[in-house]
């Protein structure tokens, strides 16, 4: 985003430029002298500075953000509120791309927060031209939702030490609007597929069993507190039945297993705090928690609050406050998080599979 410094000099220069134009043409009488030329110069430099900060996604953080503040402020947490769907493509699912593609990082709570206000339950959406190729169209006055990517664009500079012209690489994000399936008419039937009856919540759920098991973390049960111990590299969680339902314990465990991704031997990742109440120990707790949150909706398991967690938002809101881009990066951590324990996971089975094959 250009500074206000550099949107003047720039407005400065063409109004410059325009007037020497206009006095050339005053000078051979010809028509658009120089209050002409400066004004058009003027309106181009202009043009071109509104189209810089629409290209940089002018805005684009600071509104998910707040909005994401909103809610903490009032004690919830967005990424405690995925669908409560009743469709086929999962009773809790990562909002998907009109071909079944998820969504990934800050797209995940800016559309779930989006289902939430305006109580979707189908997890699936598209941009309008999508809706046109699919042969639908989107229901008159219905108001989109916003979904952003990263990209980056490149800049001219002279290197202040060699004199040479190199090309500056600038990275922004830029948004775009989708719609829910629910706010269009004349999709296939599978966009509004009814879910199959859902299983016992209280029982162990296999596939879970078998995730977390092929992640090939040390995973020890007893006591009543779940944490990850960096001296021991190992997860410590209460037994299985001193949670309320199965999805309690998985929810937990995959909060702890986004714990475990930040080891040096791993993701190496470090926010300069490891002492409760500081601002990097909070930041690496709010990464725990959208890492567990995309996790369970991977695995199709209820994300359930966890009471000593509350503690945390003042931090969270003081860490927003300071960065409004803050969210963002712990999304991003959070999502390289749960691919890596999805790869580690994942690898592990076909391995098992492989073997067995054998």
């Amino acid at each position: 985003m250009l500074t206000l410094h550099e949107m003047v000099l720039r407005l400065s220069f063409a109004a410059l430029l325009g007037a020497a134009i206009g006095v050339e043409r005053d000078y051979h009488r010809r028509p658009a002298g120089i209050r002409t030329s400066a004004f058009v110069c003027m309106g181009s430099a202009l043009f071109t500075i509104v189209s810089i900060a629409m290209a940089q996604g002018g805005g684009t953080p600071d509104r998910i953000t707040a909005q994401i503040v909103a809610d903490l402020e009032i004690g919830v947490r967005p990424w405690m509120k995925p669908w409560n769907a009743e469709h086929a493509a999962g009773r809790i699912t990562r909002p998907l791309r009109h071909n079944g593609q998820p969504y990934s990082g800050i797209n995940i709570l800016s559309l779930w927060m989006s289902a939430t206000v305006q109580n979707f339950t189908t997890p699936i959406w598209m941009t309008f031209r999508q809706a046109l190729e699919l042969e639908a169209h989107v229901r008159k006055g219905e108001k989109g939702s916003l979904v952003v990517y990263a990209d980056s664009i490149t800049r001219k500079e002279t290197d202040e030490k060699t004199g040479d012209e190199i090309d500056r690489e600038i990275p922004f994000l830029k948004g775009y609007t989708v719609f829910n399936v629910e706010q269009i008419n004349g999709l296939a039937e599978v966009y509004y597929a009814n879910a199959a009856p859902a299983l016992d919540p209280v029982a162990r759920v296999e596939h879970a069993e078998k995730f977390f098991a092929a992640l090939g973390a040390a995973i020890r049960h007893g006591g009543n507190r779940a944490f990850y111990s960096i001296a021991a590299d190992a997860i410590q969680m209460p037994p299985f039945e001193s949670f309320q339902d199965a999805d309690s314990y998985y929810a937990t465990l995959a909060h702890e297993c986004t714990h475990w991704t930040g080891s040096k031997t791993r993701l190496d990742r470090d926010f300069g705090g490891h002492r409760f109440g500081s601002e990097g120990y909070a930041v690496e707790e709010l990464v725990a928690e959208l890492g567990a949150a995309f996790l369970c909706s991977d695995l199709e398991l209820n994300l359930e609050p966890r009471e000593d967690h509350a503690s945390y938002i003042a931090t969270w809101l003081r860490v927003l406050a300071a960065d409004n881009r803050a969210v963002f990066t712990a999304a991003a951590h959070a999502q390289r998080a749960a691919e890596f324990i999805n790869h580690k996971a994942t690898e592990a089975a076909a391995q098992v599979t492989t073997t067995c094959a054998a």
